[in-house]
């Protein structure tokens, strides 16, 4: 192992350095017992070379220094941290939980990057191309199970040993020594039927899948039966036998990192002490390492009080960084010569061909199939997923189709006929030219509508019946009805003001409801000109009299007599697919980050292009079929009126999905679990929907309001679905292609705003 005294003051090639090193024998074995491999030494009085401390160390960490927040309000999680792990060993990193453990492995596998400080793992840089890290050389088990529930133990490993670039073969070649070696059962049990300790076996199955060269485990024996675990400790060691394999691996149990060549006790952000376990219990005289590290913990408690009481009386610098005369500090590794990174770059093979550019084309397509894969198996493996996908769009536009836009019936009307005596009812034969019971001729022209008519004694009750909510209005005819609309025909303009008066038919309306008020308005106007129209067939007169001098010929778009559900209906097919593509690409994206998934799966060296692209093509697949279904329910079984192709509609149905899961990749970048996704989704719903045009024109909107609509992602193309719909446009026409246009703006902007905020997520 690496020279075991630490110091930040002292330098290679310093007089102390040379006389402790001069204490060590040139070649060191700590833990023979446990098998480790011989790590040499340089030479003494030498100065150690950058590339030989990369090539004999698997990982090198060098004035690492990590915090979040703003610079004037810093959360500081590692601070000027050293450490070291030679290959061949395991290397426990011990710590309280919140010390800095899992934000230093994620640096390590290359997950989030140091403000200042250095990393080298495996004599690469993390993320560099050709590193292998992330990716197959590193095996990386969280603190979390980070495994789908529903998927069995053996499509587990094959989902990881897939992304590792291992044939199917060899996955289920690991996979019977694992489920022999971790005392897993039966390899077609579903996770989520496991235990929890049978749960993290699986776990830690999934990160030594691949035989890796450095195995990273974050709490790997929680919840592990003792004789499991020493079983797991005794096969850590084999495999660093052989100086091939690296382990480093955190534990709450502290006594068991006595098995490891070497451990650090970590605390506050710092490394306090790094050394094999027997040489720290001889160095502090304790009995066991808990009492080493309660007290290095102390002393690392006074010092930061004596530098506090130091800084305030006398304004001094205070004492930081990691304890000294500890071990002696390596220096700070520096760059490189030419030509020195390619001898420790990760190469698959030895062929000319190959390369980690060829090794990169090669696993993308391996990877993206089975990023695929596990993206289709965990919808069929969830009937509710698969009735949300298929059951939902049906249910919306049947329920719209079927509640939205059809004329109210069943409205009553309190009627007060004074024309006939009440208690009597109206003669049955009320045709030909006869100028009687004109009440009665109008009532049965009328219950040809969708109305009840309720006769009442008295206007006083009829408006009671209104106001107790049982009639939605009230008709009054007086006594001298019918006498007065005769005279009003005959007299014409002569007509005096009593005959105008009593030949008025008088209304009262509950207009608490705009929509029924105003149908209501309708069947009456309709009513009485049928009436009429009626009446003076019978007496040979011309029709036309009576008639509006308006007359409304057959519209250039649109039907005759135009409905609610025509109007609204682009609106709604286009919010469908919206809003459930955004429910099921956020849904899936926080699901997988949630259970540590997505982490676990970067870690392999999937990048983060690769697993939105996955999601985006199992989502357009998924997409198509809502699409053809929303299409064949509203235009073929409802007959909703469709003027324009109907590629034009499906192509703006297809474009708008793919809107909606560039949002949906929005929301579950900006949101850490599904509660606060579910809110800004349905946040976000309801000014789309009420501002787009669906349920009112926007001409009817404040101006201010109407240019805050313009920008939303419905606006624009709900308009142009209703004018290929309804008029039958094309792309040719400006409102159309607006639309178009719209929507491309929008899925560019949501697109860049996740690529943007994942970086920033990821510093």
């Amino acid at each position: 192992m690496a020279l075991n005294v630490r110091s930040k003051s002292l330098s290679m090639d310093s007089p102390k350095f040379a006389a402790a090193t001069q204490k060590a024998a040139p070649m060191e074995v700590t833990r023979e017992d446990a098998g480790a491999v011989p790590v040499p030494r340089p030479p003494l009085n030498s100065q150690v070379s950058t590339v030989w401390q990369r090539k004999q160390n698997a990982v090198c960490v060098r004035k690492a220094c990590k915090r979040y927040g703003t610079n004037s309000n810093p959360h500081v999680v590692l601070e000027n941290l050293n450490m070291t792990v030679p290959k061949g060993s395991i290397y426990g990193l011990l710590g309280a939980s919140g010390c800095g453990k899992t934000t230093l492995l994620t640096c390590i596998v290359g997950r989030r990057r140091l403000n200042t400080g250095e990393i080298w793992v495996l004599g690469g840089k993390p993320g560099d191309p050709g590193s292998g890290v992330p990716g197959p050389r590193v095996g990386y088990m969280p603190q979390e199970i980070a495994l789908y529930g529903e998927f069995s133990i053996q499509e587990t490993m094959m989902y990881f040993g897939w992304i590792m670039g291992l044939s199917t073969e060899k996955v289920d070649e690991r996979l019977s020594f694992l489920l022999k070696f971790l005392e897993l059962p039966s390899r077609h049990r579903l996770v989520k039927t496991l235990s929890g300790g049978q749960q993290r076996r699986v776990s830690l199955s999934a990160a030594l899948v691949h035989d890796p060269e450095l195995l990273i485990l974050d709490e790997p024996t929680v919840g592990v039966d003792p004789v499991l675990r020493q079983s797991i400790w005794e096969h850590l060691v084999a495999i660093t036998k052989d100086g091939n394999k690296t382990v480093i691996i955190t534990t709450h149990y502290i006594e068991e990192a006595r098995q490891a060549h070497a451990i650090g006790l970590m605390r506050g952000g710092r490394l306090l002490a790094e050394q094999s376990p027997e040489s720290m219990l001889v160095k502090f005289n304790c009995d066991s390492l808990e009492d080493v590290f309660l007290k290095l913990s102390r002393e690392q408690t006074n010092k930061q009080q004596v530098a506090i009481q130091a800084e305030n009386s006398a304004h001094a610098v205070p004492i930081g960084g990691q304890m000294d005369a500890e071990v002696v500090a390596e220096p700070a590794l520096e760059s490189s010569q030419p030509g020195e990174e390619e001898d420790f770059s990760y190469k698959q093979d030895e062929s000319p061909q190959s390369g980690w550019k060829k090794n990169l084309k090669l696993s993308s397509s391996n990877i993206f199939k089975a990023l695929l894969w596990k993206n289709f198996m965990w919808m069929w493996r969830n009937p509710g997923i698969i009735l949300f996908v298929v059951g939902l769009p049906i249910i919306q536009v049947v329920l719209f189709c079927v509640a939205v836009g059809r004329d109210p019936a069943g409205l009553t009307l309190a009627i007060v006929n004074h024309d006939t005596p009440f208690g009597k009812s109206c003669p049955t034969d009320l045709t030909g030219c006869n100028l009687t019971h004109m009440a009665c001729r109008f009532l049965d022209n009328l219950r040809e509508y969708p109305v009840v008519l309720e006769s009442f004694r008295d206007v006083e009750s009829a408006k009671n019946a209104i106001k107790a909510g049982h009639a939605w209005g009230a008709l009054y005819f007086t006594e001298n009805y019918t006498d007065a609309l005769v005279a009003r025909a005959a007299l014409w303009k002569d007509a005096d003001e009593e005959t105008l008066d009593q030949s008025e038919m008088r209304v009262w309306q509950d207009l608490s409801n705009k929509h029924i008020g105003l149908m209501l308005q309708r069947y009456l106007h309709q009513s009485y000109e049928s009436f009429m129209k009626g009446l003076l067939t019978a007496c040979k007169e011309n029709t036309e009299l009576v008639e509006v001098p308006v007359k409304f010929l057959q519209p250039v778009y649109g039907p005759a007599v135009p409905n609610f559900t025509d109007f609204a209906a682009p609106g709604v097919m286009l919010t469908i697919i919206f809003f459930l593509a955004v429910a099921l690409m956020s849904g899936a994206m926080i699901i997988e980050r949630v259970e540590g998934l997505l982490e676990r799966s970067l870690v392999c060296g999937i990048t983060p292009l690769e697993i939105l692209t996955s999601h985006v093509v199992t989502q357009f697949v998924v997409m198509t079929s809502q699409c053809v279904l929303v299409i064949v329910f509203t235009l073929a079984v409802f007959n909703i009126t469709c003027e324009g192709p109907v590629y034009l509609v499906g192509l703006m149905l297809m474009l708008q999905g793919l809107c909606g899961m560039c949002f949906g990749m929005v929301i579950s970048c900006l949101c850490e679990n599904e509660r606060t996704a579910t809110y800004l989704g349905l946040g976000s719903f309801l000014p789309i929907v009420m501002l787009c045009g669906i349920i009112w024109p926007v001409e009817g909107m404040n101006y201010y309001l109407r240019t805050m609509s313009s920008i939303l992602p419905l606006t624009y193309p709900t308009e142009s679905m209703r004018s290929i719909l309804a008029r039958g446009w094309t792309i040719e026409q400006p409102v159309v292609y607006h639309g178009f246009i719209t929507i491309i703006i929008w899925v560019f902007v949501f697109s860049s705003a996740s690529v943007l905020i994942l970086k920033i997520r990821k510093n």
